[in-house]
């Protein structure tokens, strides 16, 4: 297994379209979402090891997620967890991962993932890993996985891509265009039909050489910020660094601060049973279904004239359902969630007011 491969997962979200499930305590990525026994992030860890040594494996998370971070990958350094006093989207949290790892390996070919997709076909995810790295570590490239789309998602952000590739043959990487976010239906029918559009699927692959080049172009503010604090990483005054430059750090995500303006980004197609796991509804299209088109999990309810739902109740409730369609309904520590699924954009909204009418424990 190649030493200068490491592997950064981005795990500090608080999953809030899987209330009341996912919570600010124990959000979705340290959940058994699937039923397989293992959380989200354990499932992330335990692929990446395919990639790459154990001991090569970060995991950037919110401060308050550090003890269960732990307590679930119990192969990962406690030094490898970083902790974000603040939540700043993604581009600060790869650039305090850059800097970290570059003090460690000024050679290293970096794998950047979330800890909460679904990868169903893990031995193509982990040789199209293996031919991204070997082509980023010869190129300075940025290189994003892209994902055919099956239909039009607005949920999901696009890339366009070049038709013209790079690299081999079986590793067609091909210059990207455009990156559009989350485009309305009639949009996304026409990415679709063109067939020169990929899903964003998040995961990003580049030597540190080639990303922190980026970050000194694109974001040199905040490229400076995690620079200033290399003498500190690894020690006990790190932390101490880090709470301050959070205060002053630029919220912004890695799409719009570096990759929708660099020049060198390149994508590379990938068919690997994926999906990002963002909602109910992405849980429903990936779950078995009964003859009725229901996704039944934990206790299995008895339905009645109830189509096209995804259920999730505790294995203890005993439940009976009648007259729903196109409905999610969950249940988790006496937190009752039943809206259509075509509105589960609107749960978020469904949380906030939660919040003030009844408190913050109950989000």
């Amino acid at each position: 297994m190649n030493k200068d491969y490491y592997c950064v997962i981005m795990a500090g979200g608080v999953g809030a379209r899987f209330w009341p499930l996912s919570r600010n305590a124990r959000p979705k990525q340290f959940i058994d979402i699937l039923g397989t026994g293992e959380t989200l992030i354990q499932q992330t860890f335990r692929r990446l090891t395919t990639i790459c040594p154990a001991e090569n494996i970060f995991v950037v998370t919110h401060q308050q997620y550090f003890d269960q971070v732990v307590e679930q990958l119990p192969y990962i350094i406690p030094a490898h967890v970083l902790c974000e006093p603040m939540r700043r989207n993604t581009a600060p949290c790869i650039a305090y991962a850059t800097h970290k790892i570059y003090k460690l390996n000024p050679n290293a070919c970096i794998v950047v993932a979330p800890s909460d997709h679904i990868i169903l076909k893990e031995e193509v995810f982990t040789q199209t890993l293996l031919c991204a790295l070997q082509a980023a570590s010869k190129n300075d490239w940025l290189l994003t996985l892209g994902i055919t789309p099956s239909r039009p998602d607005t949920g999901y952000g696009y890339i366009q891509f070049d038709e013209a590739h790079a690299y081999q043959p079986d590793c067609k990487v091909r210059k990207v265009k455009t990156f559009t976010e989350k485009p309305n239906h009639e949009l996304a029918l026409s990415f679709l039909q063109s067939g020169d559009f990929l899903w964003n699927a998040g995961i990003f692959i580049w030597s540190i050489k080639s990303i922190m080049s980026a970050f000194e172009e694109h974001l040199p503010e905040l490229n400076a910020l995690f620079k200033e604090g290399a003498d500190l990483y690894y020690t006990d005054d790190e932390a101490t660094y880090i709470e301050s430059a959070y205060t002053i750090c630029k919220s912004i995500s890695i799409d719009y601060g570096v990759m929708e303006k660099a020049d060198n980004v390149f994508v590379l197609a990938a068919d690997i049973g994926w999906s990002d796991l963002g909602t109910w509804g992405s849980l429903y299209d990936t779950s078995a279904k009964d003859a009725n088109g229901n996704a039944l999990m934990g206790s299995k309810p008895l339905t009645f004239d109830t189509h096209n739902c995804i259920i999730n109740l505790p294995k203890d409730i005993v439940a009976v359902v009648q007259g729903l369609d196109d409905c999610i309904v969950v249940e988790d520590n006496g937190i009752l969630l039943i809206c259509k699924r075509n509105d589960e954009q609107n749960i978020r909204s469904y949380v906030d007011a939660v919040r003030n009418a009844k408190g913050e424990q109950f989000v």
